[in-house]
């Protein structure tokens, strides 16, 4: 008889959300406009023409939604912090009603026995950091340095399991090739490589702030989108096959994060529209991290 496959008893059970999914109050206690905000303005874009404005009104009502999780049994909570909430322009002076909201959101949540897992950037991004050009440009690296800092030395007494950047491929390619995510833009293969590299930074830059602020027992990570590769058969042919195809789908983030370069292979693909860096950059993206999350959807099937 074959036995069931079990989770180990030390297996983290938990929910997710993300801020500008459920926080509401868009334009509340000095937060300024996100590029969705913005975006969800534009006629066409989103079913129904809904915005962020009130969302699940998570904003108003965390303490009686956290009261509800408890209920449910929920001992683990990812969520994330707005950007615009924190610093309006994405740089900047920093808007203290946003910095002392999570700190009564992180309180509340402790109060329920409930463990927080914060998300630093979860896809809004200020819209004045958009105006100056936005992930397209290398300075979106230097604000979110100093955003990063600003929360782990706030929160990092209280939260010990950081993740830097949800879903580069979302914010990247749906924002700014395929134009189904704002900003909404069909830019350059050239331009999305150097988008990616740019996020890349970011997430170095967030593991950094950790490691600087974070303070005992402080845990950082990525979470990733990654293309899920599954061989069709179980034989060593499809087996070799599909670690091939993982690597070539997802090495435009792996490979740099875990292995300190872009491949090879990546950079002669993309020709002339390899993306550009600087000395230190891979260092920096490279730090040592203590997880990768994976977000999975769904798989795909490949052969020898």
């Amino acid at each position: 008889m074959t036995l069931p496959y079990r989770f180990p008893k030390s297996f983290t059970w938990g929910v997710a959300t993300a801020a500008p999914q459920i926080e509401g109050g868009a334009f509340e206690g000095g937060k300024g406009e996100s590029i969705w905000d913005r975006f969800s303005r534009i006629e066409g874009k989103i079913h129904n023409g809904d915005n962020l404005d009130v969302a699940c009104d998570h904003y108003h009502r965390y303490k009686s939604d956290f009261a509800l999780m408890r209920k449910l049994g929920v001992k683990n909570y990812r969520f994330s912090m707005a950007w615009p909430r924190i610093y309006p322009q994405g740089r900047g002076a920093v808007n203290p009603k946003g910095v002392d909201f999570y700190h009564r959101l992180i309180d509340a949540m402790l109060a329920e026995g409930i463990t927080p897992w914060a998300t630093m950037f979860h896809w809004d991004l200020p819209q004045g950091l958009e105006n100056e050009g936005g992930w397209r440009v290398r300075g979106v690296a230097d604000a979110f340095a100093t955003y990063a800092d600003t929360i782990v030395k706030a929160y990092g007494d209280r939260v010990k399991n950081w993740i830097t950047l949800n879903e580069i491929f979302c914010f990247a390619t749906l924002g700014h090739d395929l134009a189904i995510h704002p900003p909404g833009t069909k830019e350059s293969s050239q331009m999305v490589n150097q988008v990616y590299h740019h996020a890349l930074l970011c997430h170095g830059q967030g593991v950094r702030a950790v490691r600087e602020h974070g303070g005992k027992g402080a845990r950082v990570g990525l979470t990733d989108n990654s293309v899920v590769i599954a061989p069709l058969m179980e034989t060593k042919e499809d087996i070799a096959a599909a670690k091939t195809a993982f690597i070539e789908r997802n090495a435009r983030i792996l490979e740099p994060i875990y292995r300190g370069h872009y491949s090879a292979d990546y950079l002669r693909a993309s020709g002339p529209a390899r993306p550009t860096w600087q000395k230190g950059d891979l260092e920096l993206i490279s730090g040592a991290t203590d997880f990768l999350g994976m977000n999975i959807y769904f798989g795909e099937y490949v052969r020898a």
